[in-house]
C-alpha cells in the first residue's frame, strides 16, 4: 500500500511492564531487555519461536501468574515497538505471526499503536489496541486517516520440548474478527457498500436490527457490485479460504472514508424483524426465523448472537421437529395413518442401540395422532425396519427441498442435511439426531411446505434482481399426506407438547415441539417449529432444555403478530 516509513516513525517505544502481578504502560526503551531473556530475538532478523540457549531445565506444571504477564509483555513490547521478529519470536507460530504481523502495518497500515493489558484471567491476558488507520495517497486520492480502537485476548502456553511460556498464536489475537487465514487490508473497498431496505422501503441497519450484522455483510458481498454504489476507503477482514468454506463474508471494521451506497431490497418486515429481535434478546444462544408459506418470502431472523447468522447458516441437530418430515415418509408409505392404532412402547431396539421415550413414557392402545402429539420416539424407530436406509433422505430432499445445497437466498446460508445412514443412526435420525443438521430457517420452511402443501424456497432478495434460479423439490407430496400433517401439528399444537406455548394464538395453526441432545451439554438444545395462517417460523436454545418452554414462546409470540 505505498511507502510506510512515515508511520513507522510515528510509532511509539513505550511498553508495557509488570505492577503487583498485573500489566500497565510505562514511557521509556527498557523493553529491549525484557527479549534478552528470550533469546535477544529484537536485535536480530532471526525468526525462532522463542529461540534462544537456556540453561535452566525445563519448565513444567502450570504457568505462574509472573511467566504470564511477563510473556504477555515480551509479545505486546515487541508488536507496539514495530518489532514484528521479536513479537512472532514471542509466540508457538512464529511463522504465521510474522506475516499477520507484518501486513498489520503494511497492507492494512496501522500505526502509532498503544496497546494497554488488562488484568490477567488465569492463563488468558486481555488487552485494547489503539493505533492509526492511513491510506495512502494516490494519484486519484489524498492520504486518508482515522483512529482504530478495539479489544483481544492472548493465552499463554509452555512451549513443547522447554516449557517456555509463550503466547498462543491465532489471528483471532491480533484482531477478533479475523480467523486463520484472513487478512487485514486498507484501501479502496472491493465491494461498494449498499443499504438494505425492508419490504416497506425503511432502511436495514445494526444500530436497528442487532443480529442482522452477517446477513448486511452477506448482501453488501453479493449485491455490493451491481447495485449501483461507488467504493469508500476502509480497513476490512478479507476472507481467506478456510473463512469461505464456513460461507463468511468479508468485513468492514473501519470506514475512512464513505463510499456511496447502492440500494438492495430485501423482503424483512420491520414489524416482525424488531419484534424477533427483542425475542432472542431474552435468550441465550438462541435464533429464529418467520417465512411467508405462500410465496417462500423471509419475514424475519434473528440470533442472540450477533456474530453469526445461526438462523441461516447454523447446523444442528434439529431433535423431534424432525418427526414432521417422517411423519410424511410413513404416512406416505401407509405405515402411519392419524387415527389408527400406533405403536409407542417404553423402548425399542434398534441397530443394537436401546432407544426410550422421555421419562420412559408408553401409549397402550394408542393411535399416531397421540404418539405424534406426545412427540413418542418409539412410534417412529420402530418402523425403521421397514424403511431403507435412504428413504427419509430422499423424502427430505424430493418433498421438502432440503439437504441438496441448491438454495440461493441472496445471502450465505445452509439448506439442511439428511445424509444416507445405516442401522441406529438410520434410526436416530427418524427423530432428528443421527446425522441430521438443520437451522431455523429450514425448519420454518418444513411448517412452511406443510402449510402450503408444496416446498417453495424461502429467499430474502428477490430472484427478479439478480436472475438466479430459486430451489425446487421434485415432487408434491398427496393431498391426503400433508392434510394429514396438518391435522397432526394442530392437534399437538391444541392438545399436545405444544399447547402450552400455543395457548392464545389463534386461527389456523400447527407446531411441533424438539429436543436435541448434544454431547457434552447437560441440556438438549430446545427446538420449535409451527404456522399460523400464511406465517410460519421456527427457532432454538441451544442449552435451554425443552423445546416447547424455550423455543416455543419465542415462536408463538412472532406468530401472533400475523398470519
Amino acid at each position: 500500500m505505498g511507502n510506510r516509513r512515515h508511520v513507522a516513525e510515528r510509532r511509539r517505544t513505550t511498553r508495557p511492564s509488570l505492577i503487583g502481578g498485573m500489566v500497565a504502560v510505562v514511557v521509556g526503551g527498557a523493553g529491549l531487555g525484557v527479549y534478552a531473556l528470550y533469546g535477544g530475538a529484537a536485535a536480530e532478523d532471526t525468526l525462532v519461536s522463542g529461540a534462544g540457549e537456556r540453561a535452566e531445565p525445563e519448565r513444567t506444571g502450570p504457568l505462574s501468574a509472573t511467566e504470564i504477564t511477563t510473556a504477555a509483555e515480551t509479545f505486546l513490547t515487541a508488536w507496539q515497538r514495530g518489532d514484528v521478529i521479536a513479537a512472532a519470536s514471542a509466540t508457538n507460530d512464529g511463522p504465521a505471526a510474522k506475516a499477520l504481523l507484518t501486513g498489520y502495518a503494511g497492507e492494512a497500515g496501522i500505526g502509532d499503536l498503544t496497546l494497554t493489558p488488562g488484568t490477567r484471567r488465569g492463563d488468558e491476558v486481555p488487552f485494547t489496541v489503539k493505533g492509526t488507520v492511513t491510506s495512502p495517497k494516490t494519484e486519484t486520492r489524498p492520504e486518508v486517516s482515522k483512529p482504530l480502537s478495539y479489544s483481544s485476548t492472548l493465552t499463554v502456553i509452555r512451549r513443547a520440548g522447554d516449557g517456555t511460556p509463550l503466547v498462543d498464536w491465532s489471528s483471532a489475537v491480533l484482531h477478533p474478527e479475523l480467523q486463520d487465514g484472513d487478512t487485514l487490508v486498507t484501501g479502496a473497498a472491493g465491494t461498494p457498500p449498499v443499504k438494505a431496505l425492508d419490504r416497506d422501503g425503511g432502511e436495514l441497519t445494526v444500530e436497528k436490527y442487532p443480529s442482522l450484522g452477517p446477513v448486511l455483510d452477506g448482501l453488501r458481498e453479493k449485491y455490493g457490485k451491481t447495485a449501483g454504489g461507488t467504493a469508500g476507503i476502509e480497513l476490512r477482514v478479507v476472507r481467506g479460504k478456510e473463512s469461505k468454506k464456513k460461507d463468511a463474508s468479508d468485513k468492514t471494521l473501519l470506514e475512512l472514508s464513505e463510499g456511496t451506497p447502492g440500494t438492495v431490497e430485501t423482503t424483512l418486515s420491520p414489524e416482525l424483524q424488531a419484534a424477533a429481535e427483542e425475542q432472542v434478546a431474552k435468550r441465550a444462544k438462541s435464533s429464529v426465523a418467520v417465512i411467508k408459506p405462500s410465496t417462500g418470502e423471509i419475514l424475519a431472523a434473528a440470533n442472540a448472537n450477533p456474530n453469526f447468522n445461526t438462523a441461516f447458516q447454523g447446523s444442528l441437530a434439529p431433535g423431534s421437529t424432525m418427526k414432521v418430515i417422517t411423519a410424511s415418509l410413513l404416512i406416505d408409505k401407509g405405515l402411519a395413518s392419524m387415527d389408527k392404532e400406533h405403536p409407542c412402547p417404553k423402548y425399542f431396539t434398534y441397530g443394537n442401540w436401546k432407544f426410550q421415550n422421555l421419562d420412559e413414557f408408553e401409549i397402550k392402545d394408542g393411535t399416531f395422532r397421540t404418539s405424534f402429539a406426545r412427540s413418542c420416539n418409539t412410534a417412529f424407530i420402530s418402523q425403521a425396519p421397514k424403511l431403507k436406509d435412504d428413504d427419509l433422505t430422499k423424502q427430505a430432499q424430493q418433498v421438502f427441498g432440503l439437504g441438496l445445497n441448491d438454495w440461493a437466498i441472496g445471502v450465505p446460508s445452509f439448506d439442511g442435511s439428511v445424509p444416507v445412514q445405516s442401522d441406529a443412526q438410520m434410526g436416530a435420525s427418524l427423530i432428528g439426531q443421527g446425522g441430521v443438521r438443520m437451522n431455523p430457517l429450514n425448519m420454518a420452511s418444513v411448517s412452511a411446505t406443510v402449510k402450503e402443501g408444496a416446498f417453495r424456497q424461502p429467499y430474502l432478495v428477490d430472484p427478479s434482481v439478480d436472475g438466479r434460479t430459486l430451489a425446487t423439490a421434485s415432487r408434491t407430496m398427496s393431498a391426503g399426506t400433508a392434510g394429514q400433517l396438518r391435522e397432526l401439528m394442530g392437534y399437538t399444537a391444541s392438545s399436545g407438547t405444544a399447547a402450552e406455548a400455543m395457548a392464545g394464538v389463534t386461527g389456523d395453526v400447527g407446531a411441533k415441539t424438539g429436543s436435541a441432545e448434544v454431547d457434552g451439554q447437560k441440556k438438549p438444545n430446545g427446538w420449535f417449529t409451527a404456522y399460523r395462517g400464511d406465517l410460519a417460523a421456527a427457532g432454538v436454545v441451544q442449552q435451554g432444555g425443552h423445546g416447547g418452554s424455550t423455543a416455543g414462546p419465542m415462536v408463538a409470540a412472532l406468530l401472533k403478530l400475523g398470519g
